[in-house]
């Protein structure tokens, strides 16, 4: 066990501005490469949601350099993403991105932390503002700091109420070599079943981020019309990893004006746990 410390004196640091310009063609890839069935989306029209993901990859993990050890890099897993927007990604779009992490916390089985991101036009409006957080399995750093993102625990009172949706999707075999592109994520335990078998998965996973649009586009059709403009704030826990050929369940329950809980499962097993998200009315 490493007697590394995160260090706390990196935390608030924002990271250099990144820049991305939308076109029609990425959106559109996006959409084919999430199984999107959305006409806007699938025309390039406006950004499935989490297409938001991909204009501030770049500056994803570059914050967690200025707190955590180089040397658990290789423990960190993606745990948790919330996404606030502002409004929706267009073509056409000059956004600028930069990110800071916020806080983390030591736990008896790792650490987890918060990376805030933003997400500007280039005359300086808002566009979406994301949390993320990271876990590094296996190392308490015995501390916590900062601050850690917004809560989204799913309600479990809600389960005593029927499902006011639920919507069946299957992953294609594919999926991940649509996607790696299509996101600009080309991690190779999406991609290399060696690699991933080496890392101790059962063989190549699909993205979590992928699983999360399909879970977006999911609650669209059902709860919003399909109006991705209505849509406030989405956020999930990834629990397990999802397999290429694997069919996806998602329950979605009312829990209030305009705000939804949903989990997703393969088989019996969730996949997506503590889901929200909230609607304009």
């Amino acid at each position: 066990m490493t007697d590394e410390r995160f260090d706390p004196g990196g935390l608030g640091k924002w990271t250099e501005e990144s820049r991305f310009e939308v076109t029609r063609e990425r959106l559109i890839e996006y959409a084919k490469a999430t199984n999107d069935p959305i006409p806007a989306h699938l025309a390039g029209d406006v950004a499935n949601p989490v297409f938001a993901i991909v204009p501030v990859f770049e500056s994803l993990m570059e914050p967690a350099l200025e707190v955590v050890p180089v040397g658990l890099f290789g423990r960190i897993v993606h745990g948790e993403q919330e996404f606030r927007f502002h409004r929706p990604i267009r073509p056409g779009d000059k956004l600028v991105s930069r990110a800071r992490m916020t806080g983390y916390e030591g736990l008896s089985n790792g650490t987890r932390g918060t990376i805030h991101l933003e997400c500007r036009t280039e005359d300086g409006d808002l566009v979406n503002e994301q949390y993320v957080t990271l876990f590094v399995r296996g190392f308490d750093t015995g501390e916590t700091r900062g601050e850690l993102g917004p809560e989204h625990k799913f309600d479990d009172a809600l389960r005593s109420q029927a499902p006011v949706a639920k919507v069946n999707q299957h992953v294609d075999d594919d999926q991940t070599y649509r996607y790696a592109p299509a996101a600009g994520d080309p991690m190779p335990i999406h991609l290399d079943e060696e690699v991933a078998k080496d890392s101790g998965l059962p063989g190549i996973i699909a993205h979590g981020l992928c699983t999360m649009a399909f879970t977006s586009w999911a609650l669209l059709t059902e709860v919003a019309g399909s109006e991705v403009d209505r849509l406030k704030r989405f956020a999930v826990r990834f629990a397990k990893p999802v397999l290429p050929g694997q069919d996806l369940t998602t329950h979605i329950w009312r829990a209030g004006a305009g705000s939804y809980a949903f989990e997703t499962t393969v088989g019996e097993t969730v996949v997506i746990k503590d889901g929200l998200a909230e609607f304009a009315e």
